[in-house]
């Protein structure tokens, strides 16, 4: 009798594990999988929670994917804007857009929901378009940082230096790398996934800390070094020029200082996205006790997604002009990438020997 007994309780307090149990801190604590005994546990928050969260991470999310689209579509439509500098930024937006499509959303569900409900594979595979997505946009910052360079510094001989054919070879060596530097940092959690997952419902990338501390010297060190070189030099150039300069040509003096600004504003923004995800991870490594530092972290990586676009796009005026004629659908009248932008055209040229 004694034993059946033991064998009832034992049942009752596996089936109160499935349904749930209370804590001491007033969380509900539940198994990821009820039906599977080798689930991983979560614990279950107030539902207000959950829904500030999801609400916070749903319109980030849209409003990233809204603004990437914006400057993807004006871009790629209105043959006005196809100029090299553009080409580059329209790398970089359609690398936001990527993170505001997939990123954004899961690394949100990440901060909230303990458990992992989206199966091993793509658990290897999202670190993956993390790595790529943050590489290949650090890469379109250096590229566009040596194009501004060289207008800045030869602006006469810039259109032999420069043509979109060059630009779109530089974007695809660009995410090419991004790639396979990617796959290789995490070769062994793509290949041998299981090994960093202690119970079914848990999803922890691994790095050694050999590897973060040499991702951190080429994609933070390495790369801002060459932007923050390349933009004293602009800054050196478009003071002298600026110096030599009469009343006549004041606006464009102006606008090479204006332009000076918005690359440090650039190299500020990554800095500030990017710098705490990499202390944390070169601290605490991806340890699962401190799983929450290192999400925080990340979807402020991603957060840099939604800044990009205010940054290149919105502090001029050719993008607001081309963004009304999205949104007010004129862009599906026959011709219309051919629209007379008077206003765009001003725009372009007097940046364009200047930094975007």
């Amino acid at each position: 009798l004694a034993d059946e007994f033991s064998t009832l309780q034992g049942r009752s307090i596996m089936e109160m594990s499935n349904w749930g149990v209370t804590n001491t801190e007033n969380l509900t604590i539940q198994y990821c999988f009820p039906d599977n005994n080798l689930s991983c546990t979560k614990s279950i928050r107030p539902e207000a929670e959950y829904i500030v969260v999801y609400i916070f991470v749903s319109v980030t999310s849209v409003f990233t994917v809204f603004l990437n689209l914006l400057v993807t579509v004006s871009i790629s439509h209105f043959k006005q804007l196809h100029t090299p500098t553009n080409v580059l930024i329209l790398s970089l937006a359609v690398a936001d857009l990527i993170a505001g499509l997939i990123l954004m959303p899961v690394q949100g569900m990440k901060l909230i929901e303990p458990c992992w409900y989206f199966g091993e594979i793509f658990c290897s595979i999202f670190p993956l378009i993390l790595y790529v997505v943050g590489t290949a946009s650090l890469g379109n910052l250096v590229i566009i940082s040596v194009d501004r360079y060289i207008a800045v510094n030869d602006p006469l001989r810039y259109p032999l230096k420069v043509n979109n054919k060059r630009v779109v070879v530089s974007i695809v060596v660009n995410w090419l790398f991004s790639f396979v530097y990617s796959f290789c940092l995490l070769y062994e959690s793509l290949i041998y996934p299981e090994r960093n997952h202690s119970c079914i419902g848990e999803c922890i990338l691994s790095v050694k800390l050999e590897y973060l501390i040499l991702d951190s010297f080429v994609c933070l060190v390495a790369p801002c070094c060459v932007i923050f070189s390349l933009y004293v030099k602009i800054c050196f150039v478009a003071n002298y020029q600026a110096k030599q300069l009469n009343s006549a040509t004041d606006k464009k003096a102006r606008s090479e200082k204006k332009a000076a600004r918005t690359l440090g504003i650039v190299v500020l923004v990554y800095l500030l996205c990017w710098t705490p995800y990499y202390l944390a991870t070169l601290s605490f490594g991806h340890d699962e006790n401190d799983a929450l530092v290192i999400n925080i972290m990340q979807w402020i990586v991603c957060m840099n997604s939604l800044m990009n676009p205010f940054i290149y796009a919105m502090f001029y005026r050719w993008f607001r002009l081309s963004a009304k004629y999205i949104l007010t659908l004129k862009i599906l009248e026959p011709s219309s990438e051919y629209f007379s932008l008077s206003i765009l055209v001003l725009t372009l040229l007097s940046y364009f020997t200047v930094l975007i």
